[in-house]
């Protein structure tokens, strides 16, 4: 096991009903802004939750933040912000959401020139608003992390960052909230979800067992809960368990004592999104059984251990029950509802090999749990989703 520092200070506030503690989780004497998507919170009863719970209060709206949050957008909530001397950010959404709201509350900081320059890392980030959350779709875990993800529409550009900065304060996850959800959207929070454990998970160097054996568990629970989910969406408890597994898949946990993490998988999918406009949650499933399968040599010992411990394969060479680990994960995005191939999206991969390889080359990126990851390797990952 590897030393580790690990912190996390969001109060996590789960269960049915928990809006209502909104009232006593924000300090009374400062302007709300409230942010939120495209309006689905106010066709659930969220929206309607939440205003009651801060019927008291100076409250600020700014609807309409995308899935895959544009910096202009941000940028604008960010001004309105500032004029109307907000004091608190309230999220109240999925990931993008989140995202969004992590990144306002440093642009409405940053004096210093173009926020922007922080999420290429040529700025550091120094301060943030204070800001809290109200989860309605889990997948990103970013209702517990310090990451966000925005891009930008004018250069074509999806770029990450991560701050201390933007723990939210708080973060009410209330499994009921997620009964309405379009079945696209479970579906592609239990993909993303799967995608940042493997990331985690899947790596050759160091030995952490009970971190292990902890990224495992959410592994297995999400393979189990799925099919429930689909048969019966208003299952509380099943609800419950796959939002919990969103959190945990990416709060910092399943890092730690972890030698190595991958990412590969996300650094590409990003590059597609961000080319061909297809949802986050469904390029990992195109990308991760690729990038496993042109790291299968690398990834051996952990294939073999994912498939014993997860898929129950214990039958078989080494080789043989890792190629089968691959297409075990690759069948189970499929039975959930997601596509698994560039083609599905009607994307030429002899197009998108060298464009995706092509970008993430020109900023000097190269990927993977051992850094080295280049043009070349892209390529072939993106060949091999074809």
């Amino acid at each position: 096991m590897t030393s580790f520092t690990c912190y996390n200070p969001v109060k996590l506030v789960f269960g049915k009903g928990m809006i209502a503690e909104l009232k006593d989780l924000i300090p009374p004497d400062l302007t709300v802004m409230l942010t939120y998507g495209g309006g689905s919170i106010k066709k659930n009863g969220v929206y309607d939750q939440v205003r009651a719970a801060l019927a008291d209060r100076t409250v600020v709206e700014f609807g309409g933040i995308e899935p895959n949050p544009r910096y202009e957008t941000c940028m604008r909530a960010a001004e309105l912000a500032k004029s109307e001397g907000v004091g608190f950010l309230l999220a109240v959404g999925g990931g993008s959401v989140l995202d969004a709201t992590k990144f306002i509350a440093i642009a409405a900081l940053y004096d210093a020139g173009d926020p922007w320059e922080i999420m290429e890392g040529r700025a550091p980030i120094e301060a943030a608003m204070p800001l809290g959350a109200v989860l309605t779709l889990p997948a990103t875990g970013s209702e517990m992390n310090t990451n966000a993800v925005i891009s930008r529409e004018s250069t074509g550009e999806k770029l990450s960052f991560g701050s201390p900065h933007v723990y939210p304060q708080f973060s009410i996850l209330d499994p009921e909230t997620t009964y309405s959800l379009p079945e696209r959207q479970t579906q592609n929070g239990i993909v993303d979800t799967f995608a940042h454990v493997m990331e985690q998970y899947m790596c050759g160097i160091g030995r952490a067992p009970l971190t292990e054996r902890m990224a495992e568990a959410v592994l297995i629970t999400l393979v189990e809960e799925a099919p429930k989910v689909k048969a019966n969406p208003d299952d509380y408890e099943v609800r419950a368990n796959l939002m919990w597994c969103a959190t945990v898949g990416l709060n910092g946990w399943l890092g730690c004592g972890v030698a190595a993490q991958d990412w590969a998988t996300h650094m590409i999918g990003h590059e597609l999104t961000a080319l061909y406009g297809i949802d986050h949650g469904r390029t990992l499933a195109v990308i991760m059984p690729a990038v496993h399968r042109h790291q299968l040599e690398r990834k051996l010992p952990r294939l073999v251990q994912c498939a014993e411990r997860v898929w129950g394969i214990t039958q078989g060479e080494d080789k043989d029950r890792a190629a089968q680990a691959i297409d075990r994960m690759e069948a189970f995005f499929q039975s959930v509802g997601v596509p698994t191939r560039l083609s599905a999206y009607n994307v030429d991969a002899d197009e998108a090999a060298p464009l995706v390889a092509e970008r993430l080359a020109r900023r000097g990126v190269k990927i993977g749990e051992y850094g080295d990851l280049g043009e070349q390797a892209v390529r072939e990952i993106v060949m091999l989703a074809r």
